[in-house]
């Protein structure tokens, strides 16, 4: 009896030490975890808005559709302008400006009448627009845009994104978009209950439950909740 009161003893002293154990390490483990694959994430939204700045600056707006934003990035071409020369304070007093002296170029280009150019100190004042491929001008050699709509350690799951098109009470146009996506998606197969642990802290704070590139809600530079 004394025998086998022993080896219960010693098989509860041994269970309390795992889950003592588990309650230490589950936690550590899960939020190293979760900061593995928030980076992941992470580097995917600021590369989607990277692209949502550029295809704006092109067109004037957001786009809500992962199509169209990975098209513009495969296949899209942006301006980049050679300066050669800069305006003279003498110049600039006299109230020459780089529109002006763009203008009074093309019109000598068209014309063939180089006098007005030579008058104003032009020869050597130049600002050509070169095209160049999107995909060359913002990313890495290799990119992959077709990655762009899917949350890393998300399986098949794609980001949900959307815009706004507004204007201030000052009538200046009012341009967001946000990408965004829920703990669910690429934290779902972790410890369940402190995933539920994140997601009451998270709420209770105000805050969204996962990771989240700009706000239709209110401008905010297109910060990420990360930064």
């Amino acid at each position: 009896m004394k025998s086998l009161f022993n080896c219960i003893l010693v098989v509860c002293v041994i269970g309390l030490i795992y889950v003592c154990y588990g309650s230490i390490v589950g936690p550590i483990n899960f939020e190293n975890e979760q900061d593995l694959r928030e980076k992941a994430i992470i580097a995917r939204l600021i590369d989607i808005r990277k692209a949502q700045t550029e295809f704006r600056n092109l067109n004037g707006a957001y786009t809500a559709s992962f199509d169209t934003l990975i098209d513009f990035v495969k296949n899209g071409k942006l301006p980049f302008v050679m300066k050669e020369g800069s305006l003279t304070d003498t110049q600039l007093e006299n109230g020459m400006t780089e529109k002006k002296a763009i203008k009074m170029i093309e019109k000598a280009k068209q014309t063939g009448n180089w006098s007005e150019v030579k008058k104003n100190g032009l020869e050597k004042f130049r600002r050509d627009t070169m095209w160049v491929a999107v995909a060359d001008t913002i990313f890495e050699k290799g990119f992959n845009a077709d990655s762009l709509r899917f949350v890393p350690f998300g399986g098949n799951a794609q980001f949900e994104m959307a815009t706004r098109s507004d204007t201030t009470k000052s009538g200046a146009p009012l341009r967001l978009f946000q990408a965004q996506t829920p703990y669910d998606t690429y934290l779902g197969d972790l410890n369940h209950q402190l995933l539920v642990n994140l997601k009451d802290l998270r709420t209770k704070l105000g805050k969204y439950c996962g990771l989240r590139v700009g706000d239709i809600e209110q401008p905010n530079n297109n910060a990420g909740n990360w930064e």
